[in-house]
This record gives structure tokens, sequence and C-alpha cells, in this order.
């Protein structure tokens, strides 16, 4: 299965359901060609609608390589780049949706439109009425249990004192014990409970070069810090785009706070796809989902790459749900595996020895 195969949901319904208004001819396409899809993803009605002025914005890494593998221009406009049509698939979170809405009124052109497409089950309403209190007036229908939304904004009609205040919702901030986070991004205004209970179960002895697989914020990578005096280098690994600025900026101040000269570096990186170097120890939270469906192969996918990227005697250290089947992957890669603690739901797992 390929990375992009990994992480969708399938079917594509909000995708599917975006296209309905040119369908019906409730809206056109613009004639020169020219389109910003925000948060875009791949599908058999993109390929079959998009040309070549067509630019996609994508921060999921996965996501955005599969944009690329079918064509797409994939980037983020300018400043004060103007497109005749904005669509929009925005996120379940509120407050990362609203200023994604923002975003996509400073991108449309005078006269131009903004379209989005929700699953009902996913705040739909919700995301309809964000847009009408933004933009004004908006249409919408239903297709494939999606709401598709869309307004032709007038700059007298445009709320600009909440513009300017949802535009500053995806800012990072400071959550909880000085770490910074946005909204959107995995526990993005806490600590996980998981990754808490792995980093209160990391081995003080771990050295050399780690990695952490999935790292979000940060949270694991500063605590292997703070916790393991021998570790001389971290490497993240995240494929949300949006988190690489808060992970940076935690790594950094949990080097300064150990007074160690440690190596750091923040990668923008699909771990379902391989490591490019080798490490004594990964640590990883990995995710195991969706949307709402399980999706234990993501889990696997990284126990996979992890392996694939320790040393012979490296150590993986980990965290699940206690009902995720890992334990048959990990036996067929490690010669050792245990598991050293249960709480809350959770378990965390050593696993030592590649097998070759």
């Amino acid at each position: 299965m390929t990375a992009a195969g990994l992480f969708a949901v399938a079917p594509d319904s909000a995708l599917a359901a975006m296209f309905v208004p040119f369908e019906s001819a409730q809206l056109s396409l613009p004639a020169e060609g020219r389109v910003l899809f925000l948060r875009a993803r791949a599908g058999v009605r993109l390929r079959e609608t998009a040309q070549p002025g067509w630019l996609c914005e994508q921060g999921f890494k996965p996501f955005a390589d599969e944009l690329a593998r079918i064509g797409m221009q994939v980037g983020e406009p300018a400043a004060g780049e103007l497109f005749p049509l904005v669509l929009v698939l925005p996120p379940r979170q509120r407050d990362e949706a609203r200023a994604l809405f923002a975003r996509a009124l400073t991108h449309v052109a005078p006269g131009g439109s903004v379209l989005a497409s929700m699953p009902n089950a996913e705040g739909a309403k919700s995301g309809e009425a964000d847009m009408a209190r933004l933009a004004g007036p908006v249409q919408h229908l239903s297709k494939h249990k999606c709401r598709v939304f869309w307004s032709t904004p007038a700059a007298d009609r445009v709320d600009q004192a909440l513009l300017t205040e949802w535009l500053a919702l995806d800012a990072p901030r400071e959550i909880v014990d000085g770490y910074v986070s946005r909204p959107g991004l995995f526990a993005w205004n806490r600590i996980d409970h998981a990754s808490a209970l792995l980093a209160g179960h990391l081995p003080h002895d771990l050295r050399g070069r780690v990695a952490d697989l999935g790292a979000g914020y940060g949270y694991l990578a500063c605590q292997v810090i703070a916790r393991c005096p021998n570790v001389g280098a971290i490497d993240l690994y995240e494929a949300e785009a949006r988190a690489i600025g808060p992970a940076r900026t935690n790594l950094a101040r949990a080097g300064r706070e150990s007074g160690r000269d440690v190596e750091l570096a923040v990668h923008w990186h699909d771990v379902t796809q391989g490591l490019p170097q080798r490490y004594d120890a990964i640590v990883s939270n990995p995710p195991f989902h969706q949307g709402r469906a399980d999706l234990p192969e993501l889990g696997r996918a990284f126990i996979v790459s992890a392996a694939d990227a320790l040393v012979p005697e490296g150590r993986l250290l980990l965290v699940a749900n206690r009902h995720l089947p890992y334990e048959a992957i990990l036996g067929a890669r490690f010669r050792e595996v245990r598991q050293l603690a249960t709480q809350e739901g959770f378990k965390v797992i050593e696993a030592v020895g590649v097998r070759s």
C-alpha cells in the first residue's frame, strides 16, 4: 500500500461533493483557469477538472506527495496573490478551520468565490455559519453526506475585524509547561497522556543519535533531551508541516535548558517511506487512525521504518493503545520485545536488537 493509501480516507466524500456546484452549473470555473486549493487532496475529480493554473496547498506530506505524483502544482500562494476561485477542504478543529477561511478571503480576487466542502459529521453546519459570519451571504447544497457552501464576498460585507482575529488563530502559542503548539496538531493544547507515559519510562541510558517519529510539536524529543544525558543528537520526523515551527521552537528550548551541546534537527517527512539515516534509538507515539477510523497499518508502517533505520543493537521505545496489534510485527523485526508499562488503556513497549 502506498503512503497516500495508508493515510487516505476512502471514499473521500468531501472532495467528490466539492465539484457538484460546477456540475450543476451553480458555479463556473474561472475561464483563465487560476484556482487556489487550500488543504487540497488528490482524487479522480481533481484530476479530471484541474487546469495548469491551479495551485494546491497541502501541508501533510503524504497528501502533498500524492498531489505532486498526479501532476498538480503544490506550494503556497505569495502574499497578496489573488485568485478568482479559492477552494477549501476545512479541518474539523474549529480554530484551524476559521483561520483557513480567513486565509481564503485574503487570496480571493474581487468578484471571485470561496467554496468549501465538509462532511456533515465533522462540523459542516458550523463551518457554513462561520463562513457566513466572515464573508456575508452563502449558498449551499448537500451531497455524499457533506455540505458544500460558497460565497462571493463583497468588500463591504466582509467583517474585517473578524478577519484579522481569525487570521491570528493559527499562530503558534504557548500551551502548557512552556511548550509551543498551534490548533489542529495532535493533542495541540495539552500534553498527550500516552506520550507522557512513554516519557516517564524512557531508559536513562539511551545514548548516541535518537529519532522521534511522528513528533508533533516535539514533546517526546524534548523529554529525551531532558531525561537521557548521553543522547548527543536527536532528529524529529513529522508529516504535518504546521508542526515544524513549534517543534523547532520547543526543541531549541530543550537544548538550551539541558546545558549540553545536542545536535538538533526537525524534518518534514513521511515516516512510512523510510528514514534517511541510522539511529541508536528511536522513540515514537505512532499515529493509529485517520479521521474517526482505526488504521493500525499506520503504526505497523512506523515500526517497519524504525527497524530498518536502527543499528543492529538499536532500541525502539513506543507507546500505543492496548488494543492495537503491534506485537506480531515487533516480534518479527526484533529479537527482544518487552512491555514496560500499561496504564489508562496504553502500553509502553521496548524492542531491542533488529533481526537481520
